[in-house]
């Protein structure tokens, strides 16, 4: 088959609609990621170039500030910082690593038309794997975030500690009984023509 879509019904119509909302979800999450660790790495440059000569002006700080990098890229220079050393990378890495595959495979099942439900199942298994590790890293760059903009606040440890699961609760939502159930629950039903 030449085209994405088909005259060919799916075979899971409900079980591909929780997938792929879900997948959006996670993809909105994985975008404000890499936004946030942009932003961390920008102003991390900012304090290091204000540190290094106190009397700069705004307009000069800022067009010192480099350009946005891939977030491979981003995460590698931020390492590299003062404030970057004190951070866990490894969880910001598996973060990158859970991004992409969310933006690059996070709704690769194959054709909508003759995708399997043991397909459809373990894929919603690896997307929340994913959705996981993503989840960590969120949370630890948005606390750096919090950080820089509010430098004078506690950091709300309960909102923390909560994270990774109201993570999992938004982008799965309802629908996490229906893409995790075992696969043998109902088997595949033949196509149908509309």
């Amino acid at each position: 088959m030449s085209w994405s879509l088909s005259r060919i019904a799916p075979r899971h119509p409900e079980l591909l609609d929780a997938l792929f909302l879900a997948t959006g979800r996670a993809l909105h999450l994985a975008n404000a990621y890499e936004s946030k660790c942009q932003y961390v790495l920008r102003m991390c440059h900012m304090v290091t170039a204000s540190r290094a000569d106190p009397v700069v002006d705004l307009d000069e700080l800022i067009a010192t500030t480099p350009a946005d990098k891939m977030l491979g890229g981003t995460l590698h220079t931020l390492a590299s910082l003062p404030m970057g050393v004190t951070m866990d990378m490894s969880i910001l890495h598996k973060a990158r690593e859970a991004r992409n595959f969310i933006a690059h495979e996070g709704a690769s099942i194959g054709y909508v038309w003759s995708a399997r439900r043991e397909t459809i199942l373990e894929h919603a298994v690896k997307l929340r794997a994913a959705v996981a590790d993503l989840a960590a890293g969120d949370n630890l760059i948005s606390q750096w975030c919090y950080g820089l903009e509010e430098p004078d606040a506690s950091k709300p440890t309960d909102w923390i500690a909560a994270y990774p699961d109201l993570v999992d609760s938004w982008v799965f939502g309802d629908s996490i009984a229906l893409l995790l159930e075992p696969a043998q629950a109902q088997p595949d039903s033949p196509n149908t023509s509309p």
